[in-house]
């Protein structure tokens, strides 16, 4: 494959974040939101839908028991056609299977951010509560190495029989994702050895070779967690069988068609879109279906691309990247516009206020960003990945850390949410936990692990992809160099670096330059090379104790959207740097689709308080349109306004003030 310069991802333990916001987020994640997704995961929330997580991997350790004091012994057997299953009476549990069925990721999902936080912030007390956890999910770990509670205590005959819609290979690959990590930040292998069992049996089961079933999975994830496990391990079966999911998956006759033997399938009519599987993956060229499954695959082909340096999954990854982002893409950075099947929709079809724009799938576009930055490193991806972390991913986080939003629109009104069905799937207020729970354990793994996103590196190199304080050593043959940054992002443009090195190897710095910051500023850097490619600018140099200055401009920006995105014709949204704004009905009234922008107006800025965080707001006069409730419809005539400031808030700290309207694009 074509690549001029090979980068690798930094290890999170050489990275120490002192960034204000993003040092409160992880803190916020380390005091409330683990320990609170350790109760919801063992149902001990008031008031929020049980999880059952924990339990289930309890019954299935109790089953294993059973199975070893009493030979012979049969457990019963429950149906394994529902993706979920609740009980009748909550207060009189069976040994069963209760949830989704999933339901095991959302341990992996938390012992991953749990193994992230410990790098940054060692806790013996939290670490304790994880050893324990581990013991009783390896527990329930079947002799051939079988790690899925649903199959495990439902019905052991039907596993690896419905790949496509009982996600056995999802919570595979967030298994593996946890198990690394935890191994990465404590050095304990017990997680990491069950998952390694785990994948060597989906080995056993699944693959080219005859007798094995010829599948991979509905929901991708396990592709990018086994490209992971085999650079730990460096063992060749894990990138085989990583790569055969990717290279298996479209081909025609479908797997999924065998698998559900589906009667006379034709063989000119695409299907699986949902899934991503309608296609061979290199000729795939729109992204489509389920959008978290989407980005996840997209994730692992560029893994897989960097990994067998195959440049035909690369252009793949760089044609599906250009579908989304340039038309079906928030400018929130979500994706996912329907809520019918959790999916993209067609070209430019963005509507605001029935987006899906699920939690999970700006983190998934950020895992997608990072990985596309091994490959490339071009400031496009990161812009995205900037993007994606400041409003799609924080916004799916109350203030507080204790409520969450699965859905993530561009406008609310809160009683279109109670009483149209259509719109139900949009909440006006963040939840306390969901049964279906993917979003706040991905949220705490994603902000627990941002020193990965923050740069990479290669033996000469670095690259500073994000502008969030931090302390960074880069350890080389021959002495090190320790980069600080203080910055003030997202709501002050100046950043400083200092850079200390006791080594005589010149080392290259690669600044991004934001694509809403081309007019920046850089303080003189004496005997600094400088050259730009693909949006950085490189500085070479034997570092020794040298500090220089950047300012990005800070000015609000009124952002339109192309012609062809219907839902915002005549309309304007507000940026300032990295942030999207949104107005709010605690600032600005009731009936915000009133208000509308005066184009000549100036717009300063102003702290405000929002729960304990203090940010940037954005003011400017504007104008709001007088009633006419007279007749439904009536003679056209001009319309009147009178005048009136507006507000605008960070789209991500919307409904931290109670429920009311939210807006981010309003008339001009």
């Amino acid at each position: 494959m074509k690549q001029s310069i090979k980068s690798r991802q930094i290890s999170r333990k050489a990275i120490h974040i002192t960034d204000a916001l993003l040092k409160r987020e992880m803190e916020l994640v380390r005091d409330t939101v683990i320990p609170y997704q350790w109760e919801a995961l063992n149902d001990q929330v008031p008031d929020a839908q049980p999880s059952y997580c924990m339990r289930n991997f309890k019954v299935a350790g109790k089953i294993n028991r059973e199975k070893e004091r009493r030979k012979g012994y049969t457990p019963p057997v429950y149906p394994t056609d529902s993706i979920c299953v609740w009980p009748e009476d909550p207060d009189h549990l069976e040994e069963r299977f209760y949830g989704f069925l999933f339901q095991d990721s959302d341990f992996a999902k938390w012992i991953e951010a749990v193994a992230y936080s410990l790098e940054q912030y060692p806790n013996s007390e939290l670490e304790k509560t994880a050893d324990n956890a581990i013991e009783l999910v390896c527990a329930a770990q079947q002799p051939d190495g079988y790690l899925d509670t649903f199959y495990s205590i439902n019905d052991m005959t039907k596993r690896f029989t419905n790949l496509k819609d009982n996600h056995e290979l999802y919570c595979l690959g967030h298994l593996i994702e946890g198990a690394v990590a935890y191994y990465e930040a404590t050095g304990k292998n017990k997680l990491l050895l069950a998952a390694c069992r785990f994948a060597d049996c989906v080995a056993e089961n699944i693959g080219p070779e005859e007798g094995k079933r010829h599948g991979y999975p509905g929901h991708e994830i396990a592709e990018m967690a086994l490209a992971r496990l085999y650079e730990l391990t460096g063992e060749e079966k894990y990138r085989k069988l990583g790569l055969y999911f990717i290279d298996e998956r479209g081909k025609q006759p479908y797997y999924f068609d065998t698998e559900h033997a589906v009667k006379n399938p034709s063989a000119s009519k695409l299907r699986y879109q949902y899934h991503q599987a309608h296609l061979p993956v290199r000729d795939q060229k729109e992204a489509v279906g389920h959008a978290v499954r989407a980005v996840y695959l997209y994730s692992g082909m560029a893994d897989f691309a960097r990994l067998s340096e195959d440049n035909s999954l690369k252009e793949a990854c760089e044609r599906l990247w250009e579908d989304i982002v340039s038309r079906k893409m928030y400018l929130t950075g979500g994706i996912g516009a329907t809520h019918i099947g959790e999916a993209f929709s067609f070209a430019y079809d963005l509507p605001n206020h029935t987006a899906y724009a699920e939690t999970c799938a700006s983190i998934g576009m950020m895992f997608f960003a990072r990985r596309m930055l091994l490959l490339e490193q071009d400031a496009k991806y990161a812009d995205i990945m900037e993007r994606e972390l400041y409003n799609g991913v924080l916004s799916g986080m109350s203030l507080e850390g204790t409520s969450f939003f699965y859905v993530n629109p561009l406008e609310v009104l809160p009683e279109a949410c109670e009483k149209d069905e259509r719109k139900q799937h949009v909440k006006p207020v963040r939840q306390k936990w969901f049964g279906c729970a993917c979003c706040p354990p991905n949220l705490a793994r994603l902000i627990t692990s941002i020193g990965s996103y923050i740069m990479t590196e290669s033996e000469d190199t670095v690259w500073i992809h994000l502008y969030a304080g931090c302390i960074f050593t880069k350890e080389l043959d021959k002495g090190k160099v320790i980069i600080s940054i203080e910055s003030g992002f997202p709501w002050d443009g100046h950043v400083r670096i200092q850079i200390e090195g006791d080594t005589d190897r010149p080392l290259t710095i690669a600044l991004r330059i934001p694509d809403w910051g081309r007019d920046y500023q850089i303080s003189e850097i004496e005997g600094a090379e400088s050259k730009k490619r693909k949006g950085y600018l490189y500085l070479t140099k034997v570092w020794r104790a040298d500090v220089f200055e950047l300012v990005f401009p800070m000015e609000v920006r009124l952002i339109d959207a192309d012609s062809r995105v219907r839902e915002n014709i005549g309309k304007a949204a507000v940026m300032r740097g990295p942030i999207v704004y949104c107005m709010e009905e605690a600032d600005n009234g009731r009936d915000l689709h009133l208000l509308r922008m005066d184009e000549q107006a100036v717009y300063d800025t102003e702290k405000k308080q929002i729960g304990t965080e203090t940010m940037i707001a954005v003011k400017a006069q504007g104008f709001r349109q007088n009633k006419m409730e007279d007749s439904l419809y009536h003679l056209h005539m001009p319309a009147e306004y009178k005048r009136t400031e507006l507000i605008w808030i960070p789209y991500y700290a919307w409904a931290n003030r109670g429920e009311g309207e939210m807006q981010v694009w309003t008339r001009y």
